[in-house]
Parts: C-alpha cells; sequence; structure tokens
C-alpha cells in the first residue's frame, strides 16, 4: 500500500476549524446537559469536552519534551497505540475537569495555544507520542481523528446539538482509520469504499484488478469512524443498514474496532 501523504497547512486548518465548532457548541451548553453521560464509559459531557481539549494540548505536552534523536514509528501505528493509555487519559481528564469549570475559556486558552505553538515549530520537528517519535505534521492529523470522533461523541450526547464536522477534519480520519484497516488486515481481496473519502484493499485472497470486486464493503464516513472505534459494532452497522457487505470475505466484524 502506498504511504498516504497529508497536506500540513490543509491539516491544520481542519484542526483548527473543528476546535472552533466544539468551542462554539461548548458556549451553549446549560449546567444540566454538561451533566449528562456519554457513551464513554462512567464520563459525562463536562468530562468529555475537557478531553477534547487535552487531545489538543498534547502537542504542547510533547513540544516541551526534549526532541527525540530521530522518528521511530509512522503515522499508521497511532490507532494501534491509543488503548494502551486509557487508564492514564481517564485519570489526566479528572483532573482537568477540576483545575477547569469554566469550559469556554479553557478551550480558548487551548486554541491560542496551539496556534502559538504551531507557529514557532516547523511541521518537521520530532514528537514524543503515546505511538512512539513522529513529526509534528503528522502528530497533527492524529489531533484531526480526536476531534471528529469526540465531536460525534458529543453530538451523541446532547440531543439536537449538531456540531458540525469540517470536510477536511472528517477526511483526514475517514482516511487514516480506512489505511489502518488495510495495515491490519493486508490483501487484496476486499474493497472497502468509504465516499467520497477512501477506497482501500485489504484482507488475504486473491486480489481483485479488473471490473467489480467480488468482496466490496462500502458505508459513509461517519457510520465508518464508529466502526473503527468501537462506537458501533459490526453486526448492528449491517443490521440497521448503515453498511452494505458483498461477498463471502465481506465480513470486517473480527477486524474491528481498530482503535478504542
Amino acid at each position: 500500500m502506498r504511504t498516504r501523504t497529508y497536506n500540513p497547512a490543509r491539516t491544520r486548518t481542519a484542526v483548527l476549524a473543528q476546535l472552533g465548532a466544539v468551542r462554539e457548541a461548548v458556549r451553549t451548553l446549560t449546567p444540566g446537559q454538561l451533566a449528562l453521560p456519554t457513551r464513554l464509559g462512567d464520563w459525562t459531557v463536562r468530562e468529555l469536552v475537557a478531553h477534547i481539549g487535552m487531545a489538543v494540548t498534547a502537542i504542547g505536552r510533547s513540544l516541551d519534551r526534549p526532541e527525540p534523536a530521530r522518528q521511530d514509528t509512522v503515522l499508521l501505528d497511532w490507532p494501534f497505540a491509543t488503548a494502551a493509555n486509557s487508564a492514564a487519559i481517564a485519570e489526566f481528564t479528572r483532573g482537568l475537569v477540576e483545575r477547569h469549570p469554566d469550559l469556554d475559556a479553557y478551550l480558548a486558552d487551548v486554541e491560542r495555544d496551539l496556534v502559538a505553538r504551531l507557529d514557532a515549530h516547523p511541521g518537521s520537528r520530532i514528537l514524543e507520542t503515546n505511538a512512539g517519535a513522529l513529526p509534528l505534521a503528522d502528530y497533527l492529523v492524529t489531533r484531526a481523528v480526536e476531534l471528529v470522533v469526540h465531536t460525534d461523541d458529543l453530538n451523541a450526547a446532547v440531543p439536537g446539538l449538531e456540531v458540525p464536522h469540517d470536510r477536511q477534519a472528517l477526511a483526514a480520519a475517514t482516511r487514516l482509520l480506512a489505511d489502518a484497516l488495510a495495515v491490519k488486515a493486508p490483501g487484496g481481496s476486499t474493497e472497502v469504499r468509504v465516499p467520497p473519502y477512501a477506497v482501500v484493499q485489504c484482507v488475504e485472497g486473491t486480489r481483485h484488478t479488473r471490473g467489480t470486486p467480488p468482496n466490496v464493503v462500502e458505508t459513509d464516513p461517519l457510520t465508518w469512524i464508529r466502526l473503527a472505534t468501537g462506537r458501533l459494532a459490526w453486526a448492528d452497522a449491517v443490521a440497521d443498514a448503515k453498511v452494505s457487505a458483498s461477498g463471502e470475505r465481506a465480513d470486517l466484524g473480527g477486524l474491528l474496532p481498530l482503535m478504542s
């Protein structure tokens, strides 16, 4: 599989746009809405919002550490490294909630700090991350994924909120997670289509080269992201016609989720 590249300027714009959309929505939330449960264990909406800010400030925390001597991992390793840090993330998030009761002010500070950090450091600057040493430009793509995923969590938790997804951020999240599937299940027997953003070949077997593939999976970007992150079960998505899957190798249930 050819390594996909991401335009750093577009990624920056996408991350800031998605963060801005979240901040605008959070400004409207009432105390009752902030206390609503989410689909993330025992987290309330307040804790979810604090975690969204935390995901962005991870860039600053990495920049504050000494720069690694060299890159030792690649962007596509990141989706598979997230689950190992879940306990530490939960503890850090609870601390943020206590320290930042004014979430609008907190997100405003997060946004200002992000802009300043990105202005001060080139995309080639190597960061120590939970997945290994990555360039800042690559790590920023993972922040787009985090923002898209948790914007969807926020919308699911607060009826009628409907925070919009930035198109470029949604595209980056869709593509990275589709490529991660191709890494997890290398092969060419199954084509996974997530229009309009991604098409990947995966699953071991006879490689398809021309005409209609014998095994095809197709879904929309948000459904794909929910499947890839464990928000939606494969069987439920198929039963609800959120996914179309044809062919004997089109069942991806055993390969999902990719990250959780």
